[in-house]
């Protein structure tokens, strides 16, 4: 009874909880934790937290389950960790996480697994007030969920007002999908929406409240970022374009790995957003010119 009751609160719980043994192995996945990540009970049971699961990469891209592990380390130690990581959806997406971690000890004090509790730290609120908003003015791209052109366009001349009459500062990234054609000849157009969903998903969980993210069309993404100057817009679009590339989807046991191409500029007042966009553009092909999965700043 008592074991039922602890499973009980444990499934209650808003947090994400699994448990593991030495080997890493996992021994139990609470309910939020299936909700946070797409995988079931039945999924990960026994199966190794490193195997293509939620396979943790931290801010800049660095695989954490290849000897950086916090939860290895609280295993060989015993010392509990914080951290903040970007854990892999069963859809493909890169979702941030703040985690919690401990170990696991037998009435001896010796260490014979780990606990790690991990909560959902994206922009989820401000997202699904974002989506009412655009749903109501039909400014919603339905498939990724983003802004559709006709809002991009709509914000970039706001922003550009915005730069003329107070000085407040602003840039874009366009992104665009590497070998996304390839994506559709090779798995069909279902794969490749669920590519450009992924894309979305990661751009949309990692973004500050007040920046916007769109599909300008076909596989290419803007993302309008406010108050940066242009050591930061590479900063952040260096950044995303690093959770993209840690992005995969599995198909048919196959692992698909998705890489995106940036040009990013800077805005001054006295342009127009043809030109604004031209530049982005131009920066973009150099970008792809160069051998793709890169970030080109101008």
């Amino acid at each position: 009874m008592r074991d039922a009751n602890y499973r009980s609160i444990i499934n209650s719980l808003y947090d994400g909880l699994y448990l593991v043994d030495n080997d890493r192995v996992i021994t139990y996945w609470n309910e939020a934790a299936e909700k946070i990540t797409g995988y079931s009970l039945e999924e990960v049971i026994g199966k190794s937290c490193a195997d293509d699961i939620l396979t943790h990469v931290d801010s800049e891209g660095n695989s954490l389950c290849m000897g950086l592990c916090p939860l290895a380390e609280t295993i060989l130690d015993g010392k509990g960790r914080e951290a903040e990581v970007y854990l892999h959806h069963k859809n493909g997406q890169r979702i941030p996480v703040s985690v919690r971690i401990s170990a696991i000890t037998d009435q001896d004090g010796k260490v014979i697994g780990g606990v790690e509790l991990f909560s959902d730290i994206s922009n989820r609120t401000v997202n699904e007030l974002r989506i009412k908003e655009l749903e109501k003015l039909a400014f919603l791209d339905n498939l990724t969920q983003l802004a559709n052109r006709h809002y991009l366009q709509r914000e970039l001349e706001v922003r550009l007002e915005e730069l003329k009459r107070y000085g407040l500062p602003f840039g874009i990234l366009l992104m665009d999908i590497d070998h996304f054609k390839k994506f559709n000849d090779n798995y069909g157009h279902d794969v490749g929406d669920l590519v450009l969903q992924a894309v979305a998903k990661t751009c949309l969980s990692n973004s500050r409240p007040f920046d916007i993210y769109g599909r300008w069309g076909g596989e290419e993404f803007i993302a309008i970022i406010r108050n940066v100057n242009q050591d930061d817009l590479e900063l952040m679009g260096n950044r995303l374009r690093l959770l993209i590339e840690n992005t995969y989807l599995m198909h048919n046991e196959e692992k698909l790995k998705v890489t995106v191409s940036i040009g990013a500029t800077i805005v001054h007042a006295e342009e127009k957003i043809e030109s604004i966009v031209k530049r982005a553009d131009n920066l973009l092909y150099k970008s792809k010119n160069n051998g793709r999965n890169i970030i080109t700043v101008g």
